[in-house]
């Protein structure tokens, strides 16, 4: 048998590179198919990467801690008994990293940057990917960008010309780090290029962008007399980071509170805990929560809508992510079609999520697709919190914690479990209004609970 090559899986449609963070076998250890042999780290999740097939693990190519492309060989695993070869023959022709020499023009590129908001269409071969890949560089002046880094640019009044050669991407695609990058270092001021055609046609000027975007000063270079010790990020910490101040930049971040009295889901949760748990699901207030946002949405769309450009993108699916954190990092699996399913299904689908986050076992399905996030700063004591929101979503909502206050009901002073909800919403595209109506509906859910 000839011996296996393990690549760099590709972990969803937007994602093309992916960090070892781990091998969890040795060179010249003996494997068997489907065991767990890597982890890896990517824009969306950490997970564990099984062998692709049986035998001895000659020759690990990637080190712990080195990012490369999709499709790159990592390791090499030989049939059981042959011994590990030597380095001149297990070494691939290739090993492109995101930094370095690009992969080879047959390899399918793919964008960097959020899955597009209508959803992943059907599937296609390397053939039919390369074309649009090549196609979408060609219609843009040669300058080879995603849909996602020329919406920043756009948004930023960057003429991506201006990076041409710079990009650190495949081909030197520009990335949307590359665009980043340069906001933060060099400004967003839009560039004119000139064009000189056979027949002595004018400069061509790019169209402003309205004025200058305003510029952040650099921080100085961290001083600190005392001891310290300078731990890198992760490469979920740093997707973390990217992603919230991307968001930060493209939405209008406002913040609605509303307190509900929880007295009956916990009188509910009490009341069917017992069988919850002999079906071996453990029931915790989250689900309702899940269950009064998907009623909500189904009466106020635009909450689960997304913004693409000047367009307003209706989702007809309600897919509900949940923020769960981790030891190294918060993740966000999705509840796919959280409205077609009751108490029980979301409790099962949210223990489901949970233990396989925790365990490194999600997909990349587990990830994508969400139309809408919930996040409970409240289980660690906390008041109440205003998350920032998941793009490309237009809405978050944040849980609090559930205490008991001294509140007015007909008059009469009463002690009730109250928690404060928070609902970050991009106010471009939703009116304070509209929030705050939608908040009044899971309000309204919650409180009539039936029990």
């Amino acid at each position: 048998m000839a011996d296996t090559e393990v690549k760099m899986p590709q972990m969803g449609e937007s994602i093309f590179e992916g960090t070892v963070t781990k091998w969890l076998k040795k060179k010249g250890e003996k494997v068997q198919r489907d065991e767990p042999l890597f982890e890896i780290s990517t824009d969306k999740i950490d997970t564990e990467i099984p062998a692709p097939a049986s035998g001895v693990l000659q020759d690990i190519l990637v080190k712990e801690g080195q990012t490369v492309q999709i499709n790159t060989i990592v390791a090499i695993i030989g049939v059981a008994g042959d011994g590990a070869k030597p380095a001149t023959e297990s070494k691939p022709e290739a090993k492109p990293t995101a930094k370095e020499a690009a992969p080879p023009a047959k390899e399918p590129v793919q964008p960097a940057g959020p899955a597009r908001v209508a959803g992943p269409g059907p599937t296609t071969g390397a053939d039919t990917e390369r074309a649009e890949e090549e196609e979408d560089a060609a219609d843009h002046d040669g300058v080879r960008s995603s849909p996602l880094v020329r919406r920043i640019a756009k948004d930023n009044g960057i003429d991506l010309a201006g990076l041409a050669g710079k990009g650190t991407g495949i081909n030197g695609r520009i990335t949307k780090r590359d665009v980043l990058s340069y906001i933060e270092q060099a400004g967003s001021a839009p560039k004119t290029t000139a064009g000189t055609g056979s027949g002595g046609s004018a400069a061509r000027q790019t169209k402003p962008a309205g004025p200058p975007a305003v510029q952040t000063p650099a921080p100085p270079p961290m001083k600190f007399s005392g001891e310290v010790e300078r731990v890198p990020m992760t490469a979920m910490r740093k997707s973390i980071a990217e992603h919230m101040i991307l968001s930060r930049r493209t939405s209008a971040h406002v913040t609605t509170l509303f307190e509900v009295d929880c007295s009956r889901i916990l009188k509910a949760k009490d009341q069917q805990q017992a069988e919850f748990q002999r079906s071996g699901v453990k029931l915790t207030v989250t689900p309702f929560f899940v269950q009064a946002s998907a009623s909500a949405l189904k009466r106020f769309p635009i909450v689960n809508s997304s913004l693409d450009g000047d367009t307003i993108v209706y989702k007809r699916a309600i897919n509900i992510g949940v923020a769960v954190n981790l030891e190294w990092g918060l993740i966000v699996p999705v509840i796919k079609n959280a409205d077609e399913k009751n108490l029980f299904g979301l409790a099962k689908a949210l223990n489901d999520l949970g233990e396989r986050a925790r365990n490194k076992k999600l997909t990349p399905d587990d990830v994508k697709d969400g139309t809408f996030t919930i996040t409970n700063p409240g289980q660690f004591g906390g008041l109440i919190g205003t998350p920032i929101i998941n793009q490309p979503q237009v809405a978050i909502m944040g849980m609090g914690g559930i205490k008991k206050r001294a509140v007015v009901i007909d008059d009469a002073i009463a002690i009730r479990p109250i928690i404060i909800l928070s609902l970050s919403f991009d106010h471009r595209v939703i009116d304070g209004a509209t929030a705050d109506q939608f908040m009044a509906e899971v309000q309204k859910e919650l409180e009539n609970w039936p029990v």
